[in-house]
């Protein structure tokens, strides 16, 4: 009986370690849960966080500074999501972009 209970008490404290925290509902204690988040790090998210909500990993990116991509994916192995969302290095679709209207009324006149 204690095996069986030791046993329950360990895979919960698992689950609880590897918990996702997210970045736009997490205070700066959850934060500092995340392995390799210390209080600088924490108090930088939470400042720009205060600007606005994060929108994805590209965004926490480009707006904190310490969050590269390597950081990145090292943050969200360790359970730290962006609206719910892992981190992923597979590439993004390209965004298609519509030729602008002088370029379409240049190549029409030069036929």
């Amino acid at each position: 009986m204690l095996k069986k209970m030791l046993s329950a008490l360990l895979a919960f404290w698992f689950m609880a370690a590897v918990a996702a925290v997210d970045i736009n509902k997490a205070d700066q204690a959850a934060l500092e849960s995340v392995k390799g988040i210390g209080p600088g790090l924490s108090t930088r998210l939470l400042d720009e966080r205060k600007k606005s909500a994060y929108k994805d990993w590209d965004d926490l990116i480009g707006r904190v500074k310490g969050v590269g991509e390597g950081n990145a994916r090292r943050f969200s192995e360790a359970g730290l999501t962006v609206n719910g969302t892992s981190y992923s290095t597979e590439p993004k679709p390209a965004k298609v972009v519509a030729p602008k209207a002088s370029a379409a009324k240049a190549s029409a006149a030069g036929k």
